[in-house]
């Protein structure tokens, strides 16, 4: 077989498969591949062996579709020249793993950097669709660097219920609110549920699953317009196919991810998850994926460069619409083109197409304006995360595209204090201990409280678990009073409508502000300075560190206790520490085995 591709190059397998210095252990590695009818002059023949990062399984039920979307993608990596290798990934599932999926992305990300820094793979197709599937395989991309490309599974179907749109997660969210309000029983809770995920695919919501994918491609990691393709559209096999043949150009044209995850391809991300509505989830992936590229990312980024950028995209859980919708709008591309047009973005970049973000966007602009605003006049200004620091935290942030009208004219409209708010805090130990007491008459939560959740950061819980977006008691959902203010040091659901204070760093856990807080303390909240402190004296502060932080579960298994000794805090991106000065390192290959 002779290498067709105009630009020949030798590649990473070679020293496995064609190493004449070697030709002893170029025997042992190719004599057990030949076991299943692959034949060594495939693999002696210069083409470049492309692996395809399988995420989908049983378990991974958003991830699945990549099961039946892997063999499109050989379709493709074969008739472009290439020889593919499929492997199973660690399984990422945000909504089944407990004690939370967020121990799994570094796991993931560990397992994947051995996989393509110790085998012959020369390029890879990174499989996504739950939230931490996209992060963990571009972090671990971006260590090894070796050519990457990200292909998305792609969101289900647009769910619907009794003539309206039932979105994946928020209606789970308010379902919630509902059944403990008596306005539906069990059984209809459940029917909520089930009609929220229609097909295969990933949340059809802008949670964090769709919102990680946007954030794929809007770093230029992914072909245009992949991310927002639904699961089960024809689209979404040739992007697969499409996908296959791409990365195969990317092997002999040797673009690895450091060419593409620049300084300014992270800003534009930041943009882009304001513009979409994006998770909070973003700002630890974010900032992790960053690390992992060695690109410096501040905290302060995130105001100086996202917050200030309009809400364009009408989709749930900040807007009306789902999926399928966005999809048909234009997907991320429509957005970013908007973005463009008016100067917000950095895009003469390099991306996985070749080419730049610029010509990627050009002709992309909508034609559906009910979904997709134009930046002159978009759903809601200044839509960005608000980050917010105090005796409480050094770093937390505040989805402000979430807001609602309600929310805003209770707590952010008083009289020459707009934009301020003062509340009194009930103190949660955990998601158990709140659902044990959110509904006791003696805790006195009314309108004025702000419910307050700790021990469930990263090394708290351990993994920080989204656990933040808590619902009042029963008798106030009664009352028609749907939303209170909340704050923790862990996560909440991308697919949340809640405006709360979350990923609080430091958390409790290691000696955060928010260990010191007290059932009853005054909590004051400053949207226009970015303040959030607890008003305690400084000496009866001093007395409550005096005796120490609240206890933590004991870790359950093995990985727990790894992840809790590396894991830092969710301002920097909850990264094992001890990883991130890995980076390049396909750049040495690995001693041989034998």
């Amino acid at each position: 077989m002779k290498n067709q591709h105009p630009t020949p190059r030798r590649f990473r397998s070679q020293d496995w498969f064609d190493n004449p210095d070697h030709i002893d252990m170029t025997a042992l590695y190719l004599e057990r591949f030949m076991n299943y009818g692959i034949t060594a002059e495939e693999l002696r023949s210069g083409r470049p062996i492309i692996g395809i990062a399988q995420s989908g399984s049983d378990i991974s039920p958003c991830n699945r579709i990549h099961l039946e979307l892997a063999r499109r993608v050989r379709d493709g990596i074969r008739d472009a020249g290439g020889i593919p290798m499929e492997f199973p990934l660690h399984p990422v599932f945000e909504n089944c793993r407990r004690p939370t999926a967020a121990i799994d992305r570094n796991l993931s990300y560990m397992g994947l950097v051995e996989i393509l820094h110790g085998y012959p793979i020369d390029a890879v197709v990174l499989t996504t669709g739950c939230d931490k599937t996209t992060p963990a395989q571009i972090m671990a991309a971006a260590t090894v660097d070796i050519p990457a490309i990200v292909l998305s599974g792609g969101p289900m179907l647009d769910g619907w219920l009794d003539g309206e749109l039932v979105g994946s997660g928020a209606a789970i969210w308010k379902g919630r609110r509902q059944l403990s309000a008596g306005a539906i029983d069990n059984e209809k809770f459940l029917e909520i549920a089930a009609a929220s995920a229609p097909s295969s695919g990933h949340c059809n919501t802008m949670g964090t699953a769709s919102t990680m994918n946007a954030i794929a491609e809007a770093l230029g990691m992914s072909l245009t317009g992949c991310s927002a393709i639904p699961a089960p559209y024809r689209e979404r096999g040739q992007m697969a196919y499409e996908t296959g043949r791409r990365i195969v150009g990317m092997a002999y044209e040797d673009l690895r991810p450091s060419a593409i995850l620049t300084r300014d391809a992270f800003l534009d991300a930041i943009v882009v998850n304001a513009a979409i509505g994006g998770s909070t989830n973003a700002q630890p992936h974010i900032m992790a994926m960053a690390r992992h590229a060695g690109v410096e990312l501040q905290s302060d980024d995130w105001m100086t460069y996202g917050y200030d950028v309009p809400l364009l995209l009408n989709m749930q859980p900040a807007g009306k619409y789902l999926g399928e919708r966005f999809h048909r709008a234009g997907g991320v591309p429509a957005i970013m083109w908007e973005l463009q047009q008016a100067g917000k973005l950095r895009s003469e970049r390099m991306t996985a197409t070749g080419k730049s973000m610029a010509s990627n966007l050009e002709g992309r602009e909508t034609g559906d304006r009910e979904v997709i605003f134009p930046f002159a006049a978009p759903l809601r200004e200044r839509a960005g995360f608000l980050a917010l620091k105090g005796n409480l935290f050094n770093f937390a942030i505040m989805k402000t595209s979430v807001i609602s009208d309600t929310f805003r004219q209770r707590y952010l409209s008083t009289p020459g204090s707009e934009g301020i708010f003062e509340c009194t805090a009930a103190v949660f130990d955990g998601s158990d201990d709140y659902h044990a007491r959110i509904n006791d008459p003696a805790l006195g939560i009314d309108e004025n409280t702000i419910l307050v959740i700790r021990g469930a950061g990263p090394v708290g819980w351990p993994g920080s678990a989204e656990v933040v977006n808590m619902q009042p008691p029963d008798a106030l959902l009664r009352r028609g009073i749907t939303t209170l203010p909340t704050l923790g040091d862990g996560r909440q659901s991308g697919t949340s409508d809640s405006p709360s204070i979350l990923n609080a760093s430091p958390e409790s856990a290691v000696g955060g502000g928010l260990a010191y807080l007290r059932d009853g303390d005054k909590v004051r909240i400053d949207l226009n300075t970015g303040a959030c402190n607890m008003l305690v004296s400084d000496e009866e502060l001093a007395r409550r560190k005096a005796e120490g932080i609240p206890a933590v579960p004991a870790s359950q298994t093995p990985w727990q206790e790894i992840y809790r000794s590396t894991v830092g805090q969710l301002e920097t991106g909850a990264c094992m520490e001890l990883a991130v000065k890995y980076q390049g390192v396909a750049k040495v290959l690995p001693r041989h085995n034998h």
